[in-house]
């Protein structure tokens, strides 16, 4: 594709570096901020800048977050005995979105993955083990919400044979979900009802 401006092209080389958006639409989206005001342009580039810089990420559960300790870790109102593991903060929002779940998270930051050269270590499986270890008064029930695929289901399996001699209570949601599906797809109702109706693992 033949480009009127270098400075066109860069930002269209970018914008297509973007999930799902293709040379085509990230063409018509710089074009759409070429003719949009500067300062609605400037406010994009100025929000995309500070989220880079000031973005955080949870000491405690490694969710994203403004500051040191996320507003769900920080909360008194939320169900410490109830702690949820999912594979990425997408995840958190799509079950917070279902009102189904007041407990606690833990976000993995991915899933075991072989053929992606992911394995456990380059996981917040650690933290979740030590965090387990540490709050073994507190936290009565870990919830293994993991996507029902192939590395899904593998990920479960190692975490539950890690924390199996902390003596507590674990279980995978129930499989509303549809197998192969990422959870940030599935609609809340389908979602929250997989949520309340998790079974005992293994």
């Amino acid at each position: 594709m033949e480009y009127p401006s270098k400075l066109i092209e860069n930002a269209v080389n970018q914008i297509s570096k973007l999930p799902g958006i293709g040379k085509k639409t990230a063409l018509r989206l710089v074009l759409h901020l070429i003719k949009d005001k500067e300062e609605n342009t400037m406010a994009l580039a100025d929000a995309l800048v500070t989220l880079r810089s000031k973005i955080k990420f949870c000491t405690t559960c490694h969710n994203i977050s403004d500051e040191e300790v996320c507003s769900i870790c920080r909360s008194p109102r939320r169900d410490r005995a109830l702690l949820c593991v999912v594979e990425d903060a997408k995840d958190v929002m799509a079950i917070e979105n279902t009102a189904q779940y007041n407990g606690v998270y833990h976000v993995l930051g991915g899933v075991i993955s072989p053929m992606n050269g992911i394995g456990p270590t380059d996981l917040n499986i650690e933290t979740l083990v030590a965090r387990l270890s540490q709050g073994q008064t507190e936290i009565k029930e870990v919830i293994l919400a993991l996507s029902p695929t192939m590395e899904g289901d593998t990920t479960a399996f190692y975490i539950n044979r890690r924390i199996k001699d902390l003596l507590l209570r674990v279980s995978v949601i129930a499989r509303g979900v549809p197998v192969g599906g990422d959870l940030e797809y599935a609609d809340e109702i389908t979602l929250g009802r997989s949520i309340i109706g998790r079974t005992l693992f293994g």
